[in-house]
Protein backbone atom coordinates (compact mmCIF):
# COMPACT_ATOMS: atom_id res chain seq x y z
CA UNK A 1 0.00 0.00 0.00
CA UNK A 2 2.82 2.41 0.83
CA UNK A 3 4.38 1.78 -2.56
CA UNK A 4 1.09 2.36 -4.36
CA UNK A 5 0.48 5.57 -2.36
CA UNK A 6 3.96 6.87 -3.12
CA UNK A 7 3.60 6.03 -6.81
CA UNK A 8 0.24 7.78 -6.89
CA UNK A 9 1.76 10.88 -5.31
CA UNK A 10 4.46 10.97 -7.99
CA UNK A 11 1.84 10.63 -10.71
CA UNK A 12 -0.20 13.44 -9.20
CA UNK A 13 2.87 15.63 -9.35
CA UNK A 14 2.92 15.08 -13.11
CA UNK A 15 -0.49 16.60 -13.63
CA UNK A 16 0.10 18.20 -16.99
CA UNK A 17 0.25 16.30 -20.26
CA UNK A 18 3.42 18.11 -21.25
CA UNK A 19 5.22 16.83 -18.14
CA UNK A 20 4.12 13.28 -18.78
CA UNK A 21 5.23 13.48 -22.40
CA UNK A 22 8.59 14.80 -21.32
CA UNK A 23 9.06 12.01 -18.76
CA UNK A 24 7.94 9.39 -21.30
CA UNK A 25 10.40 10.70 -23.88
CA UNK A 26 13.17 10.69 -21.30
CA UNK A 27 12.34 7.10 -20.34
CA UNK A 28 12.41 6.06 -24.01
CA UNK A 29 15.79 7.70 -24.60
CA UNK A 30 17.28 6.18 -21.45
CA UNK A 31 15.87 2.72 -22.22
CA UNK A 32 17.07 2.71 -25.83
CA UNK A 33 20.49 4.02 -24.86
CA UNK A 34 20.87 1.50 -22.07
CA UNK A 35 19.60 -1.38 -24.19
CA UNK A 36 21.60 -0.75 -27.37
CA UNK A 37 24.67 1.13 -26.14
CA UNK A 38 25.42 0.32 -22.51
CA UNK A 39 24.17 -3.25 -21.99
CA UNK A 40 26.01 -4.91 -24.94
CA UNK A 41 29.30 -3.30 -23.95
CA UNK A 42 28.95 -4.32 -20.31
CA UNK A 43 27.98 -7.92 -21.13
CA UNK A 44 30.74 -8.40 -23.71
CA UNK A 45 33.25 -6.76 -21.39
CA UNK A 46 32.30 -9.09 -18.54
CA UNK A 47 32.61 -12.06 -20.90
CA UNK A 48 36.08 -10.96 -22.00
CA UNK A 49 37.19 -10.43 -18.41
CA UNK A 50 35.94 -13.86 -17.35
CA UNK A 51 37.69 -15.47 -20.29
CA UNK A 52 40.92 -13.62 -19.60
CA UNK A 53 40.91 -14.14 -15.83
CA UNK A 54 39.50 -17.66 -15.60
CA UNK A 55 39.98 -19.70 -18.76
CA UNK A 56 43.47 -18.37 -19.51
CA UNK A 57 44.69 -18.27 -15.92
CA UNK A 58 48.17 -19.81 -15.54
CA UNK A 59 47.05 -21.67 -12.43
CA UNK A 60 44.66 -23.81 -14.46
CA UNK A 61 46.48 -27.07 -15.37
CA UNK A 62 46.54 -28.21 -18.97
CA UNK A 63 45.03 -26.36 -21.89
CA UNK A 64 41.72 -24.80 -20.73
CA UNK A 65 40.74 -23.88 -24.30
CA UNK A 66 40.40 -27.58 -25.03
CA UNK A 67 37.26 -27.74 -22.91
CA UNK A 68 35.96 -24.16 -23.18
CA UNK A 69 32.48 -23.63 -24.58
CA UNK A 70 31.02 -20.68 -26.50
CA UNK A 71 29.19 -18.27 -24.20
CA UNK A 72 25.84 -17.20 -25.76
CA UNK A 73 26.63 -13.49 -25.61
CA UNK A 74 24.08 -12.57 -28.26
CA UNK A 75 21.23 -14.29 -26.43
CA UNK A 76 22.12 -12.62 -23.13
CA UNK A 77 22.26 -9.21 -24.83
CA UNK A 78 18.84 -9.69 -26.44
CA UNK A 79 17.29 -10.81 -23.15
CA UNK A 80 18.78 -7.81 -21.35
CA UNK A 81 17.44 -5.46 -24.01
CA UNK A 82 13.97 -7.00 -23.72
CA UNK A 83 14.01 -6.59 -19.92
CA UNK A 84 15.09 -2.94 -20.16
CA UNK A 85 12.41 -2.11 -22.73
CA UNK A 86 9.74 -3.90 -20.68
CA UNK A 87 10.78 -1.96 -17.56
CA UNK A 88 10.63 1.32 -19.50
CA UNK A 89 7.16 0.43 -20.79
CA UNK A 90 5.92 -0.27 -17.25
CA UNK A 91 7.32 3.02 -16.01
CA UNK A 92 5.64 4.83 -18.90
CA UNK A 93 2.32 3.24 -17.95
CA UNK A 94 2.83 4.46 -14.40
CA UNK A 95 3.50 7.97 -15.64
CA UNK A 96 0.20 7.97 -17.50
CA UNK A 97 -1.71 6.69 -14.47
CA UNK A 98 -2.23 3.03 -15.31
CA UNK A 99 -1.28 1.92 -11.82
CA UNK A 100 -3.64 -1.05 -11.65
CA UNK A 101 -2.40 -2.43 -14.97
CA UNK A 102 1.21 -2.10 -13.86
CA UNK A 103 0.48 -3.79 -10.52
CA UNK A 104 -1.23 -6.66 -12.38
CA UNK A 105 1.77 -7.06 -14.67
CA UNK A 106 4.17 -7.00 -11.73
CA UNK A 107 2.07 -9.60 -9.88
CA UNK A 108 2.09 -11.83 -12.97
CA UNK A 109 5.86 -11.49 -13.26
CA UNK A 110 6.19 -12.32 -9.57
CA UNK A 111 4.22 -15.52 -10.16
CA UNK A 112 6.54 -16.41 -13.03
CA UNK A 113 9.67 -15.66 -11.02
CA UNK A 114 9.96 -19.15 -9.40
CA UNK A 115 9.59 -20.78 -12.83
CA UNK A 116 12.24 -18.47 -14.25
CA UNK A 117 14.56 -19.27 -11.36
CA UNK A 118 14.04 -23.02 -11.86
CA UNK A 119 14.65 -22.66 -15.57
CA UNK A 120 17.83 -20.69 -14.94
CA UNK A 121 19.07 -23.29 -12.44
CA UNK A 122 18.24 -26.10 -14.90
CA UNK A 123 20.18 -24.35 -17.65
CA UNK A 124 23.04 -23.87 -15.20
CA UNK A 125 23.03 -27.59 -14.37
CA UNK A 126 23.04 -28.47 -18.08
CA UNK A 127 25.90 -26.07 -18.74
CA UNK A 128 27.86 -27.41 -15.77
CA UNK A 129 27.34 -30.97 -17.03
CA UNK A 130 28.64 -30.05 -20.50
CA UNK A 131 31.67 -28.26 -19.07
CA UNK A 132 32.35 -31.22 -16.77
CA UNK A 133 32.22 -33.65 -19.69
CA UNK A 134 34.61 -31.46 -21.68
CA UNK A 135 37.00 -31.28 -18.73
CA UNK A 136 36.80 -35.05 -18.19
CA UNK A 137 37.42 -35.72 -21.88
CA UNK A 138 40.41 -33.38 -21.94
CA UNK A 139 41.91 -34.87 -18.79
CA UNK A 140 41.45 -38.48 -19.94
CA UNK A 141 42.94 -37.69 -23.35
CA UNK A 142 45.90 -35.92 -21.77
CA UNK A 143 46.50 -38.80 -19.36
CA UNK A 144 46.24 -41.38 -22.16
CA UNK A 145 48.76 -39.47 -24.27
CA UNK A 146 51.19 -39.12 -21.36
CA UNK A 147 50.89 -42.71 -20.12
CA UNK A 148 51.16 -46.08 -21.82
CA UNK A 149 49.02 -47.82 -19.20
CA UNK A 150 45.69 -46.55 -20.59
CA UNK A 151 44.81 -47.97 -24.00
CA UNK A 152 42.32 -46.51 -26.44
CA UNK A 153 39.71 -49.08 -25.41
CA UNK A 154 40.12 -48.34 -21.72
CA UNK A 155 39.98 -44.62 -22.48
CA UNK A 156 36.65 -45.11 -24.23
CA UNK A 157 35.24 -47.22 -21.40
CA UNK A 158 36.30 -44.73 -18.71
CA UNK A 159 34.86 -41.79 -20.62
CA UNK A 160 31.55 -43.55 -21.32
CA UNK A 161 31.13 -44.54 -17.68
CA UNK A 162 31.90 -41.02 -16.45
CA UNK A 163 29.70 -39.52 -19.16
CA UNK A 164 26.71 -41.62 -18.12
CA UNK A 165 27.38 -40.83 -14.45
CA UNK A 166 27.50 -37.07 -15.05
CA UNK A 167 24.40 -37.05 -17.25
CA UNK A 168 22.39 -39.18 -14.81
CA UNK A 169 23.42 -36.96 -11.89
CA UNK A 170 22.50 -33.82 -13.87
CA UNK A 171 19.14 -35.33 -14.85
CA UNK A 172 18.28 -36.27 -11.26
CA UNK A 173 19.30 -32.80 -10.05
CA UNK A 174 17.13 -31.14 -12.72
CA UNK A 175 14.15 -33.34 -11.84
CA UNK A 176 14.59 -32.47 -8.17
CA UNK A 177 14.60 -28.74 -9.01
CA UNK A 178 11.22 -29.13 -10.72
CA UNK A 179 9.78 -31.19 -7.87
CA UNK A 180 9.63 -34.49 -9.76
CA UNK A 181 10.17 -37.66 -7.72
CA UNK A 182 12.76 -39.77 -9.59
CA UNK A 183 11.56 -43.00 -7.94
CA UNK A 184 8.34 -42.98 -9.94
CA UNK A 185 10.28 -42.53 -13.14
CA UNK A 186 12.51 -45.45 -12.24
CA UNK A 187 9.51 -47.76 -11.97
CA UNK A 188 8.23 -46.60 -15.35
CA UNK A 189 11.70 -46.92 -16.81
CA UNK A 190 11.82 -50.50 -15.57
CA UNK A 191 8.67 -51.47 -17.48
CA UNK A 192 9.85 -49.51 -20.52
CA UNK A 193 13.18 -51.29 -20.33
CA UNK A 194 11.44 -54.67 -20.41
CA UNK A 195 9.46 -53.70 -23.51
CA UNK A 196 12.47 -52.22 -25.29
CA UNK A 197 14.66 -55.14 -24.26
CA UNK A 198 12.20 -57.61 -25.77
CA UNK A 199 11.86 -55.67 -29.01
CA UNK A 200 15.55 -54.87 -29.45
CA UNK A 201 17.20 -57.93 -27.95
CA UNK A 202 19.83 -58.18 -30.69
CA UNK A 203 20.81 -54.52 -30.49
CA UNK A 204 21.02 -54.54 -26.71
CA UNK A 205 23.01 -57.77 -26.87
CA UNK A 206 25.47 -56.09 -29.23
CA UNK A 207 25.72 -53.08 -26.88
CA UNK A 208 26.50 -55.30 -23.90
CA UNK A 209 28.93 -57.34 -25.99
CA UNK A 210 30.63 -54.11 -27.08
CA UNK A 211 31.18 -53.07 -23.47
CA UNK A 212 32.53 -56.54 -22.67
CA UNK A 213 34.92 -56.36 -25.63
CA UNK A 214 36.16 -52.94 -24.50
CA UNK A 215 36.86 -54.26 -21.01
CA UNK A 216 38.19 -57.73 -21.91
CA UNK A 217 40.17 -56.43 -24.92
CA UNK A 218 40.75 -59.68 -26.84
CA UNK A 219 41.98 -57.46 -29.68
CA UNK A 220 42.64 -53.80 -30.40
CA UNK A 221 42.37 -51.50 -33.38
CA UNK A 222 45.08 -52.46 -35.86
CA UNK A 223 45.21 -56.13 -34.81
CA UNK A 224 44.99 -58.90 -37.39
CA UNK A 225 42.27 -61.27 -36.28
CA UNK A 226 40.41 -64.26 -37.68
CA UNK A 227 36.82 -65.14 -36.81
CA UNK A 228 34.55 -67.89 -38.02
CA UNK A 229 33.47 -65.96 -41.12
CA UNK A 230 35.89 -63.03 -41.36
CA UNK A 231 39.60 -62.32 -41.32
CA UNK A 232 41.48 -59.06 -41.53
CA UNK A 233 42.69 -55.98 -39.69
CA UNK A 234 40.46 -54.33 -37.08
CA UNK A 235 39.72 -50.74 -38.15
CA UNK A 236 37.11 -49.69 -35.59
CA UNK A 237 35.40 -50.97 -32.44
CA UNK A 238 32.13 -49.38 -31.35
CA UNK A 239 29.59 -50.36 -28.72
CA UNK A 240 27.44 -51.92 -31.47
CA UNK A 241 29.75 -53.50 -34.03
CA UNK A 242 33.34 -54.21 -35.02
CA UNK A 243 34.76 -53.28 -38.42
CA UNK A 244 37.36 -55.53 -40.04
CA UNK A 245 39.15 -54.88 -43.34
CA UNK A 246 39.96 -58.13 -45.12
CA UNK A 247 43.00 -58.69 -47.39
CA UNK A 248 40.85 -57.86 -50.44
CA UNK A 249 40.26 -54.34 -49.11
CA UNK A 250 36.62 -54.99 -48.20
CA UNK A 251 35.29 -53.68 -44.90
CA UNK A 252 33.27 -56.25 -42.98
CA UNK A 253 30.90 -54.99 -40.26
CA UNK A 254 30.27 -57.65 -37.60
CA UNK A 255 27.79 -57.24 -34.71
CA UNK A 256 29.61 -57.39 -31.39
CA UNK A 257 27.29 -60.15 -30.20
CA UNK A 258 28.59 -62.38 -33.02
CA UNK A 259 32.17 -61.38 -32.27
CA UNK A 260 31.83 -62.21 -28.58
CA UNK A 261 30.27 -65.62 -29.30
CA UNK A 262 32.86 -66.56 -31.95
CA UNK A 263 36.29 -68.10 -31.53
CA UNK A 264 38.75 -65.23 -31.97
CA UNK A 265 42.26 -65.82 -33.28
CA UNK A 266 44.52 -62.83 -32.70
CA UNK A 267 47.56 -63.13 -34.96
CA UNK A 268 49.13 -59.87 -33.78
CA UNK A 269 49.09 -60.15 -29.98
CA UNK A 270 52.55 -61.80 -29.73
CA UNK A 271 54.02 -59.50 -32.40
CA UNK A 272 55.23 -62.52 -34.39
CA UNK A 273 53.58 -65.33 -36.33
CA UNK A 274 54.64 -68.73 -37.59
CA UNK A 275 53.83 -69.56 -41.19
CA UNK A 276 54.23 -72.81 -43.10
CA UNK A 277 54.58 -73.90 -46.72
CA UNK A 278 54.15 -77.53 -47.81
CA UNK A 279 56.64 -78.85 -50.40
CA UNK A 280 56.55 -82.26 -52.07
CA UNK A 281 59.83 -83.96 -53.12
CA UNK A 282 60.33 -87.08 -55.18
CA UNK A 283 60.43 -90.45 -53.43
CA UNK A 284 63.80 -91.11 -55.06
CA UNK A 285 65.34 -88.04 -53.38
CA UNK A 286 67.28 -88.24 -50.12
CA UNK A 287 65.02 -86.74 -47.44
CA UNK A 288 67.83 -85.36 -45.26
CA UNK A 289 69.50 -83.71 -48.23
CA UNK A 290 66.19 -82.17 -49.30
CA UNK A 291 65.63 -80.88 -45.74
CA UNK A 292 69.07 -79.25 -45.62
CA UNK A 293 68.65 -77.65 -49.05
CA UNK A 294 65.24 -76.23 -48.20
CA UNK A 295 66.32 -75.03 -44.75
CA UNK A 296 69.35 -73.21 -46.18
CA UNK A 297 67.14 -71.59 -48.81
CA UNK A 298 64.62 -70.38 -46.23
CA UNK A 299 67.33 -69.04 -43.93
CA UNK A 300 68.57 -66.73 -46.68
CA UNK A 301 65.14 -65.09 -47.09
CA UNK A 302 65.30 -61.58 -45.60
CA UNK A 303 61.59 -61.29 -44.80
CA UNK A 304 61.61 -63.95 -42.06
CA UNK A 305 63.09 -64.06 -38.55
CA UNK A 306 66.37 -65.75 -37.72
CA UNK A 307 65.08 -66.58 -34.23
CA UNK A 308 63.19 -68.86 -33.94
CA UNK A 309 65.11 -70.55 -36.71
CA UNK A 310 63.29 -71.97 -39.74
CA UNK A 311 62.47 -75.68 -39.67
CA UNK A 312 61.78 -78.32 -42.31
CA UNK A 313 59.78 -81.29 -41.04
CA UNK A 314 58.49 -84.33 -43.00
CA UNK A 315 54.76 -84.50 -42.36
CA UNK A 316 53.23 -87.01 -44.76
CA UNK A 317 53.83 -89.65 -47.41
CA UNK A 318 51.69 -88.37 -50.23
CA UNK A 319 50.42 -90.19 -53.28
CA UNK A 320 53.12 -88.67 -55.47
CA UNK A 321 55.70 -87.14 -53.12
CA UNK A 322 57.10 -86.91 -49.62
CA UNK A 323 55.53 -83.82 -48.04
CA UNK A 324 57.95 -81.52 -46.21
CA UNK A 325 56.53 -78.67 -44.14
CA UNK A 326 58.62 -75.48 -44.14
CA UNK A 327 58.05 -73.55 -40.90
CA UNK A 328 59.26 -69.98 -40.46
CA UNK A 329 58.40 -66.85 -38.44
CA UNK A 330 57.65 -63.24 -39.34
CA UNK A 331 57.54 -60.15 -37.10
CA UNK A 332 54.81 -57.48 -36.95
CA UNK A 333 52.44 -59.85 -38.76
CA UNK A 334 49.84 -58.62 -41.20
CA UNK A 335 48.07 -60.13 -44.22
CA UNK A 336 50.40 -58.26 -46.56
CA UNK A 337 53.54 -59.46 -44.77
CA UNK A 338 52.23 -63.02 -44.75
CA UNK A 339 51.70 -62.94 -48.51
CA UNK A 340 55.10 -61.41 -49.25
CA UNK A 341 56.99 -63.76 -46.90
CA UNK A 342 55.22 -66.84 -48.26
CA UNK A 343 55.91 -65.80 -51.85
CA UNK A 344 59.60 -65.19 -51.06
CA UNK A 345 59.95 -68.60 -49.40
CA UNK A 346 58.25 -70.40 -52.30
CA UNK A 347 60.60 -68.75 -54.80
CA UNK A 348 63.67 -69.54 -52.72
CA UNK A 349 62.68 -73.19 -52.18
CA UNK A 350 61.87 -73.76 -55.87
CA UNK A 351 65.21 -72.27 -56.96
CA UNK A 352 67.18 -74.26 -54.37
CA UNK A 353 65.54 -77.59 -55.30
CA UNK A 354 66.16 -76.97 -59.00
CA UNK A 355 69.84 -76.22 -58.30
CA UNK A 356 70.14 -79.42 -56.24
CA UNK A 357 68.41 -81.54 -58.95
CA UNK A 358 65.65 -82.53 -56.54
CA UNK A 359 62.37 -82.99 -58.36
CA UNK A 360 59.00 -81.71 -57.23
CA UNK A 361 56.86 -84.39 -58.85
CA UNK A 362 53.56 -83.84 -60.57
CA UNK A 363 50.63 -85.69 -59.05
CA UNK A 364 50.34 -89.07 -60.75
CA UNK A 365 48.36 -92.28 -60.36
CA UNK A 366 49.16 -95.85 -61.27
CA UNK A 367 46.35 -97.49 -63.26
CA UNK A 368 45.96 -101.27 -63.38
CA UNK A 369 43.87 -102.97 -66.07
CA UNK A 370 41.99 -106.20 -65.58
CA UNK A 371 44.68 -108.11 -67.54
CA UNK A 372 47.39 -106.69 -65.26
CA UNK A 373 45.42 -107.88 -62.24
CA UNK A 374 45.09 -111.41 -63.68
CA UNK A 375 48.80 -111.55 -64.49
CA UNK A 376 49.63 -110.47 -60.96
Amino acid sequence: MRVAHRVQSIIDALASTQARLAVTAALAVVAVGAAWLVAPRIIRGVHRQLTARVLTDDRIPGDPTAFSIDFPTGIVVRLTQAVLLAAAALLALLVWGYVDLVMLAVASLADLLPVAVRLAVTLGIAGAALVTLDVVDARITAYAEASDTLTQHQQGVVYRVLQITVLVAAGIAALTIWGVDPSGLLVGAGFLGIVIGTAARTTIGSLIAGLVLMVARPFEIGDWIALADAEGTVTDITVVNTRVRNPSGEEVVIPNENVLNATITNRTSLDRLRLSVAVGVDYDADIETAEDVIEDAITDVSRILDTPAPQVVPTALGDSAIVLECRFWITHPSPAKRSMATAAVVRAVKTALDDADIDIPYPHRQLLTEDDSLQA
